[in-house]
């Protein structure tokens, strides 16, 4: 019956010492394992996360005919651990039966890009005809096209591969952190021969795989592989120059992407797309870019986010 309460939650918050001894103590009675959650400081721009302060532990009992006596012999438990070291009350939260796929995929709804795109949720169909749908899994790795950053990269790949754009060579683009591919496989429905997308990340470069299968990108048109600029520079690829060269990242790899040689991806006459640029990070990005001989030609910005247009 919808809305039964399937699930008792059992959480206490304490500090780093006594969360793993909480753990084993909730994992005994607990069938499905146990979680904990902290909070995470973020000390530079390149930081991937530092945990910081308290940590919630939880655990889910079944509401069945064995929850009193689960629940009976876990705060037994619980306060003889308690006799060591004394401990906060455990708080009792009754969850209610949900599919929580359901509910996760309810968050994920098609987005219109520019003129021409439409980002649709794999498991849907496109609601719109007349646009060119990029069908990407929101799962599976970085760019699921719902961040400011992707969607100016987009909207900057549409117009570079529009028929009234300039007349240069379209036949290939570099995806330098292609994540989960998204940018490269629009490029490619837009009219781009040929990317190549590199990631340091093999989850990414998997995902990258299955989304271009899901759109059918043939595996020819679309080269994937693990590396980053040196990689693709040093001759590993297929490609080595690109008319067009993408970078959706972080402003301060985007500034050491540049030293390692990025400039050099580009053919003369091509551009760079570059993304995952805080606004007030921008100057610091466009002088990188200027310092290694390329002309800012395009600024794009939404809410906090910027991308930038450099051409060679």
């Amino acid at each position: 019956m919808a809305g039964v309460t399937s699930w008792l939650e059992i959480s206490l918050t304490v500090d780093g010492e006594l969360a793993e001894a909480i753990a084993d103590v909730l994992a005994r009675f607990a069938p499905n394992g146990v979680t904990t959650e902290q909070a995470v400081r973020y000390n530079d721009a390149e930081d991937e996360g530092t945990p910081v302060g308290p940590i919630t532990v939880r655990a889910y009992l079944p509401a069945d005919e064995t929850l009193e006596e689960r629940r009976q012999k876990l705060e037994e438990s619980l306060y003889y651990l308690g006799m060591i070291q004394p401990l906060p009350a455990p708080v009792f939260t009754p969850i209610a039966d949900q599919n929580w796929m359901e509910v996760w995929k309810e968050r994920y709804q098609p987005i219109p890009i520019g003129r021409k795109l439409i980002i649709v949720p794999a498991w849907l169909d496109s609601p719109d005809a007349s646009r060119i749908p990029i069908k990407i899994d929101p799962g599976m790795a970085f760019g699921t096209g719902t961040h400011p950053t992707t969607q100016l990269c987009l909207e900057f790949i549409e117009e570079f591969l529009s028929p009234q754009s300039s007349s240069v060579n379209r036949k290939s683009v570099i995806d330098i952190g292609c994540g989960s591919g998204i940018l490269s496989i629009a490029a490619l429905k837009l009219g781009a021969a040929l990317a190549l997308g590199v990631d340091i990340d093999e989850a990414s470069v998997r995902a990258s795989r299955e989304n271009a299968d899901a759109n059918g990108v043939e595996a020819e048109r679309f080269a994937l592989g693990l590396g980053s600029v040196a990689e693709v520079l040093a001759g590993r690829f297929q490609v080595r120059q690109a008319p067009l060269v993408l970078a959706n990242i972080l402003a301060p790899v985007l500034v050491r992407l540049f030293k390692a040689g990025m400039a050099d991806l580009i053919e003369p006459g091509g551009v760079i797309v570059l993304s995952g640029i805080l606004a007030a990070q921008a100057q610091t990005v466009i002088e990188a870019a200027q310092a290694h001989g390329l002309v800012l030609t395009g600024r794009r910005q939404l809410g906090d986010w910027v991308a930038l247009m450099c051409s060679r």
